[in-house]
Formats: C-alpha cells, sequence, structure tokens
C-alpha cells in the first residue's frame, strides 16, 4: 500500500490585478507530491513556476492573491489557516530552497544567526542547542569547519556555499515538504552538480516530499520521479520522467525537448527553438494558449480551452490529439 500523500493541490489559482483587470497567473493547477519522490515542474520563464511555489507558502504580495482551491499538506487545508498558524508551516513543514542564495540570505546576520532563528521558531530549544544544531546542519550540507563559519556572514560564501546555508535552513526542522526553486541557476555546472546530490542524498534520507522547480530538463531527468509542465499558467501534460521523454504527448512538451534534443548524441543537429512568444496573461487568447505557437493547431484549439486528458494512470496531456489518437487507436 503506498504512502499517503504529503501535499494535495487541487485547482489552485492565483491572480495579479482586481477581478475585471488582472492575470491569473496561476490557473486551476492540480497535482500531488509524494513521500520520497521528486516531482519537477518544468516550463519557460513567466510559466507561473515560482507564482505556484509561492503560492504554496502563502507569500504571494498584494495586489496578487490566492482565488481560489485548496492546499492540503498531511490532511491540513493550508488556505483556511490565518498568517500566524502559516508562519508555523513555513520553516517546519514545508522548507523552501530559493533561487538566488545572495538576495535570500540576510547580509546583516551570520549565517548561525539565520539558521538558529529557524530553529528557535519552531522548536522549544536553548541558544546553545540550537548554535550546536546549527553547526551539524552546516557539516551535513558540506560546510567545512562549521563551528567557525557558523560566525561568518553571507558575503563570506561563494555562490556554491551560500545555497549550501539555504539548504541547511531549509531541512533544519525536518519538512515534509521541500521547495526548490531554480536551485542551481546562479551557479557554475559543477558546483550546480554537486548541489543536484546532496539535494537528493538529503531528500532520501529525510523521506520528504521535494518539488524541484526547474526550466533545465537535464535537471529533470537526474533527478525527477514525475514531470509537470507548465504553460502559461496552466499544467499540459504530467508524466512519469521516462515517458515524459520518451513519448511526450502536448505539443509544448514535444518543443521543450526538441530545444535540448541531440546535444549529448550528435553535436551536428541543430536546437530548435519554440516559434513565437509566450502568451499575454492579462489578456490570454481563447482555447488552448499554446495554440498560436502550436505546429498541428486545430479550428478547436483556438476556440475551446483542452482539460488534460488521461492517457494512463500516470500520463495525462491537455491535448485535442490525445483524444484522436484514443479514437484512432
Amino acid at each position: 500500500m503506498s504512502a499517503p500523500a504529503s501535499l494535495v493541490v487541487t485547482d489552485l489559482r492565483t491572480r495579479f490585478g482586481s477581478d475585471r483587470v488582472g492575470a491569473t497567473v496561476v490557473d486551476g493547477v492540480t497535482f500531488t507530491l509524494l513521500p520520497g519522490r521528486t516531482t519537477a515542474l518544468v516550463g519557460e520563464s513567466g510559466c507561473g513556476k515560482s507564482a505556484t511555489a509561492l503560492s504554496l507558502m502563502r507569500l504571494i504580495d498584494k495586489p496578487g492573491r490566492i482565488i481560489g482551491g485548496s492546499v492540503t499538506l498531511n490532511g491540513r487545508d493550508l488556505l483556511g489557516l490565518s498568517e500566524s498558524e502559516m508562519e508555523q508551516v513555513r520553516g517546519a513543514a514545508i522548507g523552501m530552497i530559493f533561487q538566488d542564495p545572495l538576495t535570500s540570505l540576510n547580509p546583516a546576520l551570520t549565517i548561525g544567526q539565520q539558521i538558529v532563528e529557524t530553529l528557535q521558531a519552531h522548536r522549544p530549544m536553548s541558544r546553545a542547542d540550537a548554535d550546536r544544531t546549527a553547526i551539524d546542519l552546516l557539516t551535513r550540507v558540506g560546510v567545512t569547519d562549521a563551528a567557525r563559519r557558523i560566525g561568518d556572514y553571507p558575503h563570506h560564501f561563494s555562490g556554491g556555499m551560500r545555497q549550501r546555508v539555504l539548504i541547511a535552513a531549509a531541512i533544519s526542522c525536518s519538512p515534509s515538504v521541500i521547495i526548490a526553486d531554480e536551485p542551481t541557476t546562479a551557479l557554475d555546472v559543477t558546483v550546480q552538480a554537486k548541489i543536484l546530490r546532496l539535494l537528493h542524498d538529503l531528500q532520501g534520507a529525510m523521506g520528504a516530499s521535494l518539488l524541484l522547480i526547474t526550466h533545465d530538463l537535464g535537471v529533470v531527468a537526474s533527478m525527477a520521479d514525475e514531470v509537470l509542465v507548465m504553460y502559461a499558467g496552466r499544467i499540459v501534460e504530467r508524466a512519469d520522467v521516462d515517458t515524459l521523454f520518451h513519448d511526450p504527448r502536448h505539443p509544448y512538451t514535444k518543443a521543450l525537448l526538441a530545444c535540448v534534443a541531440g546535444i549529448e548524441d550528435d553535436r551536428s543537429v541543430p536546437l530548435e527553438p519554440i516559434g513565437g512568444s509566450a502568451p499575454d496573461l492579462w489578456n490570454p487568447p481563447v482555447g488552448c494558449r499554446f495554440a498560436p505557437r502550436c505546429p498541428v493547431v486545430q479550428d478547436v484549439c483556438r476556440s475551446q480551452d483542452q482539460p488534460l486528458r488521461r492517457i494512463s494512470a500516470e500520463h495525462e496531456a491537455a491535448c485535442i490529439l490525445v483524444e484522436e489518437d484514443r479514437m484512432h487507436g
């Protein structure tokens, strides 16, 4: 029997602006995170990935707001909590690793102070115990001579080491869910690999659910169990990682893969950029939002939204071609 879900997101909708004039940047997003598994959320910049993560944490700044749906963490609906109750969830039950470690850490506080602050906010412990725990956490994430460096400030660390500090803070209270929002964007390739390996090992040891937000399909291939492909605020394909790479069904997913295909196997194969640009969510097109860029668009795509259609228990795609394949199969 499979373990119960850590996080269940149902029809989540987040909007910026007013009801009359605005943009719904997270539009009907539904997914489930399972203990010990990594779910990757992928898509172009501006598609709504980070807005989804911030919505889960209820960190959307005004004029943004969550206008619908539910986010259930271990059976508890987060959208119904007061702000003070939600503050006890952040950092304790859900740990978040932001994409820019330089701006995510407070430059006026030592790294030790920042980890200790998280620990003492959620656990009854003395400052001495919190200091010892912080040293243990820094050692665990690979910060050498942690007992000495706990008194250093963020600017004393390289980008990779700052990211390790953020990871230490995120896992400090053993959360059941970890959200990593582009955790290796600002790092060089060698450091990226080390950080990703560290995240993978820590998640395995903790049995936590990991939501990995990225635009890097190489990272997805090496880290993910399941992949959610996002376009213009909506999930357009969901599949296990092997299926997504070997049998993509949505034209947008195929286009994303074509952008990187052939790099390793044959350097003579040119990349295929996706034509056009993502839609303006303040004035989105009617019907399928990918229709203006889709190479196989049909008339119905321009007039009707395409819901996610089930291909198998682990595979869905929001494309009319899925229905046509079923009818002709």
